[in-house]
């Protein structure tokens, strides 16, 4: 890896470190099970060992990462239990934004909006990768409805969890497009005041999400798993 740019002057370093990580876990640079060999990271962000530990610790409590004593850390491999329990956190947080979306501001009405037309860009260019992104920051965007900083935070590492379930497909393409021309659906609908429609379908969207991923992780997790006497 290149050396990273040093911590911001007065920025906390570990929490900083942690950031970059998880923004590259979220734009899909470190994909599920990547090794996150210390000396090599706290060499490229320039700080010691134990502010990388820290740093590690924060987001293995985001449930991004996982630390094994004697083996390190690594990107987290998703279950189908956390696949499960992360539909459980979508559900509660972005239905009920869509329901509370009539007191939305303009700026995060446009946030939504411009999040949808990022998708929209990303499936015309045929790039997949970017498309899966646009789709998380468009599902940001739809908990940012409620207006609430501190859902904000707690939504990004389910965000973040989300992106390593993405590790399970592995046709990008016939994975994400039937999804993808709903985010706009969703956003018109909101845009309209449809509340009751664009929650039914918002509901509809996140069932078979779900349903896709468990099986998709459940086949992976079958796959890597030791084989005895032909079972």
């Amino acid at each position: 890896m290149d050396r990273h740019d040093a911590a911001p002057a007065g920025a906390d370093a570990p929490g900083w470190v942690a950031t970059v990580l998880r923004d590259r876990i979220l734009a899909g640079a470190l994909p599920p099970g990547s090794p996150l060999r210390e000396v090599a990271i706290a060499d490229e962000f320039g700080v010691s060992r134990n502010t990388l530990r820290v740093a590690l610790l924060m987001l293995a409590g985001d449930n991004v990462v996982e630390i094994q004593r004697h083996r390190g850390a690594r990107v987290r491999v998703m279950s189908p239990e956390d696949i499960r329990d992360i539909f459980i956190v979508r559900r509660t947080l972005e239905l009920r934004a869509i329901e509370e979306s009539g007191q939305a501001s303009p700026a995060s009405l446009a946030r939504l909006s411009a999040a949808a037309d990022e998708v929209e860009a990303s499936v015309i260019a045929d790039d997949w990768a970017r498309v899966a992104t646009a789709g998380l920051s468009f599902h940001q965007s739809v908990v940012g409805l409620l207006g609430s900083p501190r859902l904000d935070a707690i939504f990004l590492p389910i965000v973040a969890q989300i992106r390593l379930a993405y590790g399970a497909v592995h046709d990008q393409a016939d994975f994400h497009l039937p999804f993808a021309s709903r985010d706009r659906e969703i956003c018109d609908l909101v845009a309209a005041g449809s509340r009751a429609a664009a929650g039914a379908m918002l509901r509809g969207y996140l069932d078979e999400a779900e349903s896709a991923f468990v099986e998709l992780v459940s086949l992976g997790s079958d796959e890597s798993a030791p084989r005895d006497g032909g079972r």
